[in-house]
């Protein structure tokens, strides 16, 4: 057993692990142009940070009074992001070091993602995150994406955990309700540094308010192995 006991750690993908909302973005942004939608910002990127691709363009249907159905929506973004994602996807450093430590431990870890399944598996092999992260839960799998907890706990259930042995590392509110939903600790890393106040935010037991600019491998590890001690 690792250092840190019966500790599981699953990471939310987008925005933690890497950093994918630009080829998001893109993907977003090129799918609505063909539906006649231009002028597609940033601004409002972000406010889907967190959220399932699938209740994305179900709100862009409302947004923008689309008529094309969202299984076709869906399938045309997922379509544009798995070509940009395979083109090229960052992993944040220290991420990606401590993903290693976390395996050099023998730790149980899982990625739990609102993104379709064939674009998380794209991500992984596109990286080389997949030697490490084998066991990967799409919200297309379960009955609801964020902010319930249904993805987090069918980590758990792959996993072999008990979701209060398992970690949560995310970047969005969404995913933070979710993994408070689950009984599950959290690790907040939030993308969006102006939105750290968000409530769901303050449910977290690490909340790094700078974001990926204050997290690093060690210190995190370090936090968890005085938590799992504590827990003993």
């Amino acid at each position: 057993m690792s250092t840190l006991g019966t500790t599981a750690v699953v990471f939310d993908l987008d925005g933690t692990l890497v950093d994918s909302e630009p080829n998001y973005f893109e993907a977003s942004r090129r799918t609505l142009a063909a539906y006649g939608v231009t002028g597609f910002t940033w601004a409002d990127q972000e406010k889907s940070v967190g959220i399932s691709t699938r209740e994305t363009v179900a709100l862009w249907r409302e947004r923008y009074g689309l008529r094309a159905p969202v299984e076709e929506l869906l399938a045309e973004k997922n379509r544009h992001y798995v070509e940009l994602a395979r083109a090229g996807t960052a992993v944040y450093p220290e991420m990606r070091k401590f993903v290693e430590l976390l395996a050099g431990e023998g730790v149980p870890m899982a990625v739990a993602s609102g993104s379709a399944l064939r674009a998380i598996d794209a991500i992984l092999a596109g990286t080389g995150l997949d030697a490490y992260l084998r066991t990967v839960v799409s919200s297309d799998e379960v009955a609801r994406g964020k902010p319930a907890p249904d993805v987090f706990l069918e980590a758990a259930r792959r996993l072999g955990a008990a979701p209060a042995a398992c970690v949560v590392l995310e970047d969005a509110a969404p995913g933070a309700a979710a993994a408070h939903a689950a009984g599950m600790r959290c690790i907040a890393i939030p993308y969006v540094p102006a939105q750290a106040d968000a409530p769901e935010f303050a449910t977290a037991e690490l909340l790094l308010r700078g974001g990926q600019q204050e997290f690093t491998a060690e210190a995190t590890y370090d936090w968890l192995a005085r938590t799992a001690e504590r827990g003993r």
